[in-house]
């Protein structure tokens, strides 16, 4: 029984040394991240964003999530559509 023991203890150290290696490895990709965020940042250079919001409903009957229903998007050929879950189940993939 307690070469069992001595073999999950071995077993468990390999995985421990595995996951410090990895952090390691993330520590040092994140720092040259870093670095190139810094480096590529301009503080003074002012941009202008646009944005656009639209209501998010169903296409087939108009509810949304007031109404408690979820919302999802399908690209169909005609673009972006929404469905609630009821019209969602509905739909073919050929639409």
């Amino acid at each position: 029984m307690s070469y069992l023991v001595y073999f999950q203890a071995w077993n468990y150290y390999g995985i421990v040394r595995y996951l410090y290696s990895l952090v390691d490895r993330n520590i040092l990709i994140m720092r040259g991240a870093n670095q190139t965020i810094i480096r590529d940042m301009q503080i003074l250079k002012s941009q202008t964003v646009l944005t656009s919001v639209s209501k998010v409903e169903c296409y087939v009957c108009g509810k949304g999530l007031q109404d408690g229903h979820s919302i999802t998007a399908k690209t169909l050929p005609n673009g972006i559509v929404l469905f609630c879950d009821v019209h969602y189940s509905l739909q073919s993939n050929d639409c």
